[in-house]
């Protein structure tokens, strides 16, 4: 038995950064680090880029469906973001954290920022790209966007970068094995938090020891005197 029983429950896990950083790239590689991770699928209004499979990337809807869905009280939060909708579903995050795994919910930093409010606990991590020209240059080379869009992008990650100290931690992205490697590495460090601990476990044998050391230090001191 372990001397200490720690929470089993899951973190929950906010990953944010401007369109461009590489937050996607740093979950999709994250695997090979770090396994205990659900990643939830968000939902959107705005239309498939490229490959993107509707379940997998994200979950596309039209605008109607989605504002019946925040009706309903079906997530756990939503922004706009480009005048397209963008929003956390809450189906299965719970049974997931139940059953030991963190969550890694990849938003908008609206929506981030909303859960910080009613779950002042989740893990918030902050992906920011080595510099704005780099960033200019992913935009421009990955060719999803027209140039409205990517000088819109590019507008809005001065804005964005403006809320990093809102966030518990940030990585910035400049070699994607090394900014996984610390993604990880955050998420096995709060596995090891004190406040997880439920109880120590002390056996027999480590009671009698406790005993006898006391017992010896107080022999020593009454030699002393």
């Amino acid at each position: 038995m372990d001397i200490i029983k720690s929470k089993e429950k899951g973190n929950l896990v906010v990953i944010s950064g401007p369109s461009g950083a590489g937050k996607d790239s740093i979950v999709d590689n994250l695997k090979n680090y770090y396994s205990n991770f659900w990643l939830s699928v968000s939902m959107t209004t705005r239309d498939p880029r490229g490959q993107e499979k509707n379940g997998v990337d994200y979950f596309f809807a039209s605008k109607e469906e989605f504002e019946n869905r925040i009706k309903e009280n079906q997530f756990l939060e939503y922004a706009i973001y480009n005048d397209n909708y963008y929003g956390t579903p809450k189906d299965k995050i719970l049974d997931q954290l139940n059953e030991g795994k963190d969550v890694i919910l990849v938003i908008e930093i609206q929506g981030a920022l909303k859960i910080k409010e009613i779950l002042p606990e989740t893990i918030f991590i902050f992906i920011l790209p080595p510099s704005m020209s780099e960033l200019r240059k992913r935009l421009v080379t990955r060719g999803t966007d027209d140039i409205d869009k990517i000088v819109n992008r590019f507008k809005r990650a001065y804005q964005e970068i403006n809320e990093v100290t809102k966030y518990n931690y940030v990585v910035v992205n400049d070699d994607l094995n090394d900014a996984t490697k610390k993604v990880a590495s955050i998420l096995s460090a709060e596995k090891c938090r004190v406040d997880r601990i439920e109880e120590v476990y002390l056996n027999n044998m480590e009671e009698e020891l406790h005993e006898l050391l006391i017992e010896k230090e107080f022999i020593n001191k009454d030699k002393e005197i």
